[in-house]
C-alpha cells in the first residue's frame, strides 16, 4: 500500500462510506453550536489551556524631535561606504522612508522652524496691552447696556408725561364745563 496524502484521503473516504452512523454522529455533535474541532475551541479536555486574559499594552506611535531628525539626516549624509546608511537605520530602528521624508522636510526648512515645538494648544503670552484692551472692551459693553436701559426709561417717562398731560387737559376741560 502506498503511503502519502492520497492513500490517507482514500482511506478516510472509504471509512466514511462504510459506516453511515459515523457521519450522523459527527453532524449531531456540531448541531449544538459547537465548533467542529474541539482543539480549536480551547477545549480543556484536549490539553490546551485557556487564552491569556492579560490585555497587551496599546502600541504608541513614535514621535521624533526636530533635533533628532536633523542629527540622523546629518549622520546619513556623512555615510560614505556602501551599507553605512542601512546599518545606521537598523541601529536606530528606522525605515528608509523616514530618512526620505526628513530630508524633504530639511530641504524645505520645516525642521528648522519646528525646533522644540510642543504639540497642542500653545500657552498665551502675557501681553499687558491685550489685557487692557479686554478690560476696556468689557467696560464698553457694560456701558452700552446701561445706556440702552437709560434710553428705554426716558422713552417710558416721555410716554407717561404725555398721558398725564392728556389726562390733566381732559380733567380741566371737565371742570370748566
Amino acid at each position: 500500500m502506498e503511503v502519502g496524502p492520497k492513500s490517507v484521503r482514500e482511506k478516510a473516504v472509504s471509512d466514511q462510506t462504510s459506516s453511515p452512523s459515523h457521519v450522523t454522529e459527527a453532524v449531531a455533535e456540531r448541531r449544538g453550536g459547537e465548533r467542529s474541532s474541539p482543539a480549536r475551541s480551547g477545549d480543556t479536555v484536549s490539553g490546551t489551556s485557556a487564552p491569556d486574559p492579560e490585555v497587551p499594552a496599546k502600541a504608541m506611535r513614535r514621535a521624533f524631535t526636530a533635533e533628532y531628525k536633523l542629527r540622523i539626516v546629518a549622520a546619513a549624509d556623512a555615510c560614505r561606504k556602501p551599507g553605512d546608511i542601512g546599518s545606521l537605520l537598523r541601529r536606530e530602528g528606522l525605515y528608509s522612508s523616514h530618512l526620505v521624508m526628513w530630508r524633504r522636510q530639511r530641504d524645505s526648512g520645516a525642521l528648522r522652524s519646528m525646533k522644540s515645538r510642543r504639540r497642542g494648544r500653545q500657552p498665551r503670552e502675557h501681553d499687558p496691552m491685550a489685557q487692557e484692551v479686554q478690560r476696556l472692551t468689557r467696560e464698553n459693553e457694560q456701558l452700552k447696556k446701561r445706556l440702552t436701559q437709560a434710553e428705554r426709561i426716558i422713552a417710558v417717562q416721555k410716554k407717561v408725561s404725555e398721558v398725564i398731560s392728556i389726562l390733566r387737559a381732559e380733567h380741566e376741560s371737565e371742570k370748566s364745563e
